[in-house]
């Protein structure tokens, strides 16, 4: 596998010496190119086979290593699109290798891999931890990921089962006002764990799997008194839990087995004066054996571009407001 040729002036050039993959390389209309364009604040200009960078020094590198990171994708037979761009101009920014291939996993349906160093070390971390926290906004990866190594894990026989959980509502769990029976109420507010669940295995396993009791998916409320041995267990939406349920959950780990705990400390839903479980487990577990935790920032959001700018406009008045606070 070649490598393009990079020249460097008060501009960089790029030589590919394939032509023929330029198309899938620059995308539909050039989308990949405009893509990172306006991630990078460069201009890219190309003619044959020589493509130009423009921009500041440091802009100009972190194109060079994305462009060229994404030639050797497209060189080793892999399709581009706008999450695959994206995340090569994460890893160059962050000047961090972009062959994550070994972290790839397999499932079913689909192959994932990191798109971004946070969700390659949060990769890590499930796969060589017994409980791994993974804190940070929404649209990071952090139950979706941790979902699909759960379900590798489950296909290559590593463990018997995955138990998905998640606070009904708020910590108190009301769901007695909700319509239906308790399925019914509860199966709303677990909706994006079965989601996750749909995309890594066929629907049919997936109903097959849930009447077996391979993977089980329920309210927090539902641990209680239970040990889960040989399974991969996964709390999502940890900050709405409080600190006596948190240590329930915790103490739920039988031998063989593994926990996920995903959760945004900057989205907690307890009434006033309630103390997040998570919070308080981080505390506690600050220094204990066995546990990682893995911090997401705004720039690991694999989402829609625009989420991203959501997510920073947000943290940006919360800053102020804390500065005014003080």
């Amino acid at each position: 596998m070649s490598t393009p040729q990079t020249v460097e002036s008060d501009r960089a050039r790029i030589q590919f010496d394939d032509n023929r993959l330029l198309p899938a390389l620059f995308g539909h209309h050039d989308e990949h190119l405009v893509q990172i364009e306006r991630l990078l604040d460069v201009k890219l200009r190309y003619r044959g086979n020589r493509l130009e960078i423009l921009g500041s020094r440091a802009s100009r590198d972190i194109a060079d290593r994305a462009i060229n990171a994404l030639y050797q994708r497209v060189q080793s037979g892999q399709e581009l699109d706008q999450g695959e761009v994206a995340a090569a101009v994460r890893f160059a920014a962050s000047d961090t290798s972009n062959d994550v291939s070994e972290l790839s996993i397999r499932t079913r349906r689909r192959q994932v891999a990191p798109r971004s160093p946070a969700q390659a070390n949060y990769i890590r971390a499930l796969t060589a931890t017994e409980l791994v926290f993974g804190l940070g906004p929404a649209g990071t990866g952090k139950t979706y990921l941790a979902v699909a190594v759960a379900t590798s894990m489950l296909l290559e026989g590593r463990i018997d089962r995955i138990v998905l959980s998640r606070p009904a509502v708020e910590a108190g769990e009301r769901l007695g006002f909700l319509p239906g029976d308790l399925q019914e109420k509860i199966d709303p507010y677990l909706r994006p764990l079965y989601d996750a669940l749909y995309d890594m295995l066929p629907p049919e396993q997936v109903t097959a799997r849930l009447e077996s009791g391979e993977i089980e998916v329920a309210p927090l409320a539902f641990m209680r008194g239970r040990t889960l041995a040989n399974a991969f267990v996964i709390l999502d939406e940890a900050q709405n839990t409080s600190p006596m349920q948190m240590k329930m959950f915790l103490t739920r780990m039988g031998e063989g087995s593994r926990m996920a705990i995903t959760g945004d400390t900057s989205q907690i839903d307890l009434p006033g004066g309630v103390r997040s479980g998570l919070i308080d487990a981080l505390q506690v577990l600050d220094n204990v054996d066995g546990v990682a935790k893995v911090r997401f920032t705004a720039a690991d959001v694999v989402r829609h571009p625009l989420v991203t700018r959501i997510v920073n406009a947000y943290n940006r008045r919360d800053e102020e407001k804390s500065a005014a606070d003080e």
